[in-house]
């Protein structure tokens, strides 16, 4: 298709539009970069591990149409926190001398006009490529439902069961990871937090939370639960942990 994997480290005009693709893939979720762990590390990894940064490139134009994030850690392939996507990254920003066995993977973006075409299962074996050529066991993956916003109060471990008329999983992006050989290891039912004030979830919502009580957030996976006596509103997000052999 006239595509090439590259990473961040091949040149600073790649890993500034790698930058911009990511930002603009995220832009409408913005919320989730006030987790801790993104606040204080998750920039700094990607900063230290540029060669783990995959830029899918187009050969003809020379420019990013997508990009795969991903960090070395020590981990169990098959046992697995709750916390996900949070856990991924305080644990690699603060390894403990432990080996390094495996990649956490922690988005793939690109933008919409180029998606259904295969180019997130390209990055994704372009995870596991990366790991077998560094000797690592596998990658592992919270993965992000993607319609699962449309069932905020749905439980997660529910959710994952979902089929489809064709007895395929519910959710296309949980759909996609299972036909690029991904494994279901379980639910990271805790997998990104975020406490902040009031006023900052009726920003996002467009609308006042007058009251204690769980509120729906548009992209928002499970409810914010706002507590008024507190003046602060909590979202615990959940995602679905995979893993690939390398």
């Amino acid at each position: 298709m006239g595509y090439v994997l590259k990473t961040r480290a091949d040149s600073d005009a790649l890993r500034r539009a790698a930058m911009a693709i990511e930002q603009a893939a995220w832009s409408s979720l913005g919320f989730l970069n006030y987790t801790r762990a993104h606040f204080e590390y998750y920039q700094g990894l990607l900063d230290a591990y540029p060669e783990c940064q995959l830029c899918l490139v187009d050969e003809a134009t020379g420019y990013p149409i997508a990009v795969g994030n991903c960090v070395p850690l020590a981990c169990d392939l098959a046992n697995l926190p709750p916390e996900g996507w949070d856990w991924i990254v305080e644990t690699a920003a603060s390894n403990n001398g432990k080996r390094r066995n495996a990649l956490g993977a922690l988005a793939i973006s690109g933008p919409h006009i180029h998606r259904g075409k295969g180019i997130a299962r390209q990055l994704i074996h372009g995870f596991r490529e990366l790991a077998a050529k560094r000797g690592l066991d596998g990658v592992i993956a919270p993965v992000r439902p993607s319609e699962k916003w449309r069932h905020p109060y749905i439980a997660i471990e529910d959710y994952v069961g979902w089929t489809d008329e064709k007895g395929r999983a519910y959710d296309p992006w949980l759909r996609s990871h299972l036909s690029a050989g991904g494994s279901i290891v379980g639910p990271a039912a805790r997998s990104m937090v975020v406490e902040e004030p009031v006023g900052f979830w009726e920003m996002w919502a467009g609308r006042d939370f007058p009251e204690t009580g769980d509120y729906t957030v548009d992209g928002a996976l499970a409810p914010v639960a706002i507590d008024i006596a507190r003046g602060v509103g909590r979202y615990v997000e959940p995602n679905i942990w995979f893993a690939y052999a390398a």
